[in-house]
């Protein structure tokens, strides 16, 4: 089962996919994002690496190349950092959206319902940094622990009475085009709400590492081109081989959902 928090997560390009934001489609010789906790003099640092279930604090700090605590960032899309929590069988997917405190600690509260490892990505900018990056770093939930597998590969999920429909594949070193169509009732949703300046965001996880793919739509609501629905199109690219899972976020009747599929890669 996945459990979904209803954040909001957004990127300074809206039309651009990219690998923790600074590896874009083509380069294939950047590391993709988010397997590191620190990069570029940047670092993730974790109050607290083994929590309990339930509901919690979640702290952490951004330490700059001094060793201090970063203060200035710059937005993305209205957002100074955007944090996704998974499970590391990517059964469990959050995304929300922490406080920063005049000290530099960031803090947001979290119910995790299960034991399990887990791992927490940051999408920063830093002004000193001049672009944005992906950190993570793994931490631990306590108790009785039930290991699952990655889910199997599907292109069509359901939540809260809508269907999503994926088309398209996943090929390492080539950008393609994903397609979701979005239904409710078997209609056609062709009034989807802009969320942080799209009709949808999709996250990609590589299962076995978790390297980390935030992908933002074709187009733009407003621009006079892009429809409300009920296709949402990204063009995407994954750092290579392997099995993922895609979690796209959208917006309906005023609430956030998210759809998560499981999708290998095919050769082209």
């Amino acid at each position: 089962m996945v459990h979904f928090t209803r954040g909001d997560h957004v990127a300074a390009d809206p039309h651009a996919a990219h690998a923790g934001h600074d590896a874009h489609a083509g380069h294939a010789a950047a590391l993709p994002g988010g397997l590191q906790v620190s990069q570029d003099g940047y670092t993730l640092e974790l109050a607290e690496t083994i929590r309990h279930t339930g509901e919690f604090e979640f702290r952490f700090r951004i330490l700059g190349p001094d060793g201090e605590a970063v203060l200035d960032y710059a937005p993305l899309h209205d957002r100074e950092l955007h944090l996704i929590i998974v499970q590391r069988e990517l059964t469990g997917f959050w995304h929300v959206h922490p406080e920063l405190a005049a000290d530099g600690a960031w803090s947001v509260r979290l119910n995790l319902p299960a034991a399990g490892a887990y791992r927490a990505f940051t999408d920063i900018a830093p002004r000193a940094l001049g672009k944005t990056i992906t950190l993570g770093a793994d931490f631990a939930v306590a108790g009785a622990y039930d290991p699952q597998p990655v889910p199997a590969p599907a292109r069509i999920a359901e939540v809260d009475g809508y269907e999503v429909a994926l088309d398209g594949d996943l090929v390492p070193g080539a950008g393609r085009l994903l397609t979701l169509t979005v239904r409710k009732d078997g209609r056609p949703v062709t009034d989807l709400q802009p969320y942080l300046a799209a009709y949808g965001h999709l996250v990609i996880l590589r299962a076995g590492d978790l390297a980390y793919v935030h992908v933002h739509p074709n187009g733009a609501p407003g621009d006079g081109v892009t429809a409300p629905g009920p296709d949402i199109t990204f063009h995407t690219a994954v750092p290579g081989p392997g099995t993922y899972r895609l979690f796209l976020d959208f917006k309906h009747g005023d609430v956030v959902r998210t759809a998560a599929f499981t999708l290998p890669t095919v050769r082209h």
